[in-house]
């Protein structure tokens, strides 16, 4: 690792950038929403909020991250135009559908197009990766005219996974914070500059964001922050993890991304086990079983976070060696071992939960509980 004091004031730069811009733009974004009338009003047993709140906050966060990527990044190429193209394609759609709530099968249609414009435009793509089994005589697998398909299938599918676990407030946001870092780190660590700009612009636009978002939420991201988180992560994992680390490109990704992957491939078996279509909503994401065992929403969230950050750290590990990994394993354990305790000590009473988490008790009414739900293709 060969990193230049300039480089790393950079990215600082741009990080900081991005969180005042989105912690400065919310609050406008917000009476925005008001304004037009993009709010999520709670319809069903899915959201546990009672009161109208305002949605539509991810514009706040796509302006954080894109003003910061046009300001610090020396060179925007045809693959980050590209991307970027397909990032507005899709904040577009999802302003559109915090407001009018369109069919699903519309979304996936411009989502598909979104995803084209970067393949084939931007010609990013997938080509291939590492032979898990580890074959000496094919160490890579050349996808060839099937890379095409499977990038496409690979950027909507992860487009929509960070909207499937956008469920809980700060869930969605924080975890694709992390995956950001992740992605970061590794891009510091293999000196890539471009990857890095763009995943400090975007973890910097989520940390500003992300304190409106906590619960009890002022703001949700709404469509149009989930599906835009979920898209750059989707394309800048093909722009760096795919192609700068092709030793490991078979793991890192579905390392980072794990916690989105795991959700919406479990939400697809479940809903076709089920005999019900992909796309249809329901209650039965990594979160809802948390909430339904017991836990309180920032309990839940805490428990998405470690587990999003124990991913990305074994991620991270894959790529350093000697004092580096003792540094980030002896950091891991201290952070794990901070929230560990921060559960035990917050931990309550079954019935205190539900107290807090807006159940009706004989002691109290329900006080206008705020969670954020997926109003997208989930």
């Amino acid at each position: 690792m060969n990193l230049d004091i300039h480089f790393l004031i950079r990215v600082g730069l741009t990080l900081l950038c991005a969180a005042v811009i989105s912690f400065a733009t919310t609050p406008l974004v917000k009476m925005l929403a008001q304004k037009m009338g993009v709010m999520d009003v709670p319809k069903d047993d899915r959201r546990m909020h009672t009161v109208p709140i305002p949605r539509m906050g991810g514009l706040a966060i796509f302006l954080a991250f894109f003003l910061s990527v046009l300001a610090f990044a020396k060179e925007v190429d045809r693959s980050l135009s590209a991307i970027l193209l397909g990032a507005v394609v899709i904040v577009i759609l999802g302003v559109f559908d915090d407001k009018l709530a369109l069919r699903a099968k519309l979304k996936l249609i411009v989502q598909i197009v979104a995803a084209c414009i970067v393949v084939f435009y931007g010609n990013c793509r997938i080509q291939r990766f590492t032979n898990p089994f580890g074959s000496s005589l094919y160490a890579y697998w050349d996808l060839g005219w099937l890379s095409y398909p499977i990038t496409i299938i690979w950027i909507v599918a992860l487009t929509n996974a960070v909207n499937f676990i956008d469920g809980l407030d700060g869930l969605a946001c924080g975890v694709s914070c992390i995956s950001a870092v992740s992605m970061l780190v590794i891009a510091l660590v293999v000196s890539d500059t471009r990857v890095a700009i763009v995943m400090a612009a975007l973890a910097g636009a989520c940390l500003g964001f992300v304190p409106y978002n906590f619960n009890p939420a002022k703001i949700f991201m709404g469509d149009t922050g989930s599906t835009f988180l979920g898209f750059i992560l989707a394309t800048m994992s093909i722009q760096g993890l795919f192609k700068a680390y092709a030793a490991i490109s078979f793991a890192v990704p579905f390392l980072i991304l794990g916690l989105p992957i795991f959700d919406i491939c479990f939400a697809v078996i479940r809903r076709v086990a089920h005999h019900k279509s992909p796309m249809e909503a329901d209650r039965g994401h990594i979160h809802h079983r948390l909430i339904d065992m017991g836990f309180s929403q920032k309990q839940t969230v805490a428990i998405a976070y470690v587990l999003a950050g124990i991913l990305g750290l074994a991620a991270v590990l894959l790529t350093v060696s000697g004092a580096m990994r003792a540094m980030l394993m002896l950091g891991a354990v201290l952070v794990v071992g901070a929230v560990g305790l921060e559960l035990i000590m917050t931990a309550k009473a079954p019935h205190k939960k539900r107290q807090e988490d807006g159940a009706v008790t004989p002691e109290a009414p329900a006080p206008a509980e705020k969670q954020e739900e997926p109003h997208g293709t989930d």
